[in-house]
This record gives C-alpha cells, structure tokens and sequence, in this order.
C-alpha cells in the first residue's frame, strides 16, 4: 500500500471513530511506528488530524474551503477510476439518467460513452467536463443544463439550471460529494452545487452516490441530503468497516471497490 493511500485510510478512520493509536495503525498496515507518526504528522499538517500523544484524534469541523478541480483529478484518482467503473451496473439499459458534477462522476461519463446503451439513453448533466467526454462519443442525447459555470468546479449551477431541473424526471442520479457522515448526510461547501444535487436527487428514482474513502467521516458546511435519500453507495476499501456497517444499516447498499 503507497503512503497516501494508507494516509487517505488513517484520515477516514480518525474521522468516523474519532481517535487512532499509533501502535494498532502499526500493526493494521504492516509498517514501524515512526512510519505511522510520520503519516499522522503529515495528515496534522494539513489538518486532516489532530496529533495527541501514542496517535491522532478527528478534526471535527465543518469545512468550507473547496479544492480546484485539476487538484481533485490527482486526488484518489485509482479508487475514484474503480467507483466510475463500478457505478456502470446501475446505468439503466435505457430511461433517463442525472450525472452530477465531479471528478468521479466526469469518469463515469467517459465510461457510459463507451458503451452501447449510451445511446439509448437521455443524459442530463451539470458538468462541463462530463458534456466534453460524452461528446466526444458522438452522442447527441447529452442535455447540458444551463446556467452559471463556477470556476472551481466547472459545474453548472443557479436558479435557470434549477428550474430547468424542476421539468425532469430520472431513472437514477449519480451524485459526487465532497463529505459523508451517517449524522449528517451529504455536503459540500457551496449553496449552490448543494441545491443542484439536491434537486438532482429528489427528481430521481433512484439515488447513487459516488464517494472515495476520503471524504468518509468529514462535514462541510451546507448539507444537501440524508443517508436515508440514499439507495446505493460506491465506495473503495479503504473505507472504516464501522462507517460501511452504519451506512447499510439503514438501508443502503454499499459498494466496496478494490483500487
């Protein structure tokens, strides 16, 4: 396991039990206690944790500061490659489908353009980066909705993509998110990507959410749903064993993925 990968898992294991012990972190991945002091010193740095004596506790804030896209697309990028991969069992054979914005939801998009039933599909989407990638395919079923571009994102946000989104209806929607904890829901930090997926999930028949293992166990500022709007979560291995076990106890089917 690369060191990022194994501190991506620390992060989320600090964050849904609250501590973590040097010596069992140790033990749990195979390496020497200074390889782990060096990964929770590494993870304070950046306030993922807080550094305690013998290991870390959570940083339990609500965060508001978003991270620029090409950041995000270097980011996780195995794990969020095998989510996409994954989320194409739940594509119906044909129907409508929302895909959201995000750098995990932009590879589903290039994924669905692969295939066949694609074209049997009608694909609303709030990304310009995910309307590129389906584009490229030759599709002409792709409906980009309209409305402000945010730099930070390349989604497509405000009141005329909302009352856009208020005429349609889909099969499934496929929401990114930037945090997921079972008391708080989803969120994210800006009103508006929040009432997008808002939207996008209550329009929808069916709800699947794509979510690396490091946005497990964190809050940001404005929530936009449940775990009980969820139907399915995709997630990857290094994913805590007791968030996974919360989450399908009420109700939801979780999707673990290998890198």
């Amino acid at each position: 396991m690369y060191a990022e990968e194994r501190r991506r898992h620390i992060a989320s294991l600090a964050a849904v039990d609250g501590w973590v012990k040097v010596g069992e972190l140790a033990e749990r991945f195979s390496v020497t206690s200074e390889t782990i002091r060096r990964d929770l010193a590494a993870l304070d740095e950046i306030g993922a944790v807080h550094r305690v004596r013998g290991g870390a506790r959570a940083a339990h804030n609500y965060q508001t500061s978003e991270v620029p896209l090409a950041d995000r697309n270097r980011s996780a990028a195995e794990a969020k490659l095998a989510i996409a991969t994954a989320a194409l069992q739940f594509v119906p054979t044909q129907g409508t489908v929302f895909i959201g914005a995000g750098t995990t939801n932009n590879s589903l998009a290039d994924f669905l353009g692969q295939t066949e039933r694609a074209a049997n599909l009608e694909i609303v989407i709030n990304s310009l980066p995910g309307a590129l990638n389906l584009a490229a395919y030759g599709l002409d079923n792709v409906h980009l909705l309209g409305g402000t571009v945010r730099s930070m994102t390349q989604s497509i946000v405000g009141p005329t993509a909302l009352r856009s989104l208020a005429l349609k209806r889909a099969d499934v929607a496929f929401i990114g998110t930037d945090a997921l904890t079972v008391e708080h829901g989803l969120s994210t930090a800006d009103t508006q990507e929040a009432a997008i997926k808002t939207a996008f999930m209550t329009n929808a028949h069916k709800v699947v959410v794509l979510c690396d293992s490091s946005k497990l166990g964190r809050d940001y500022l404005v929530s936009f749903g449940t775990i009980r709007d969820i139907d399915v979560l995709i997630t990857d291995s290094a994913a805590p064993d007791s968030l996974v076990t919360a989450v399908r106890q009420h109700g939801v089917e979780v999707v673990v993925v290998e890198r």
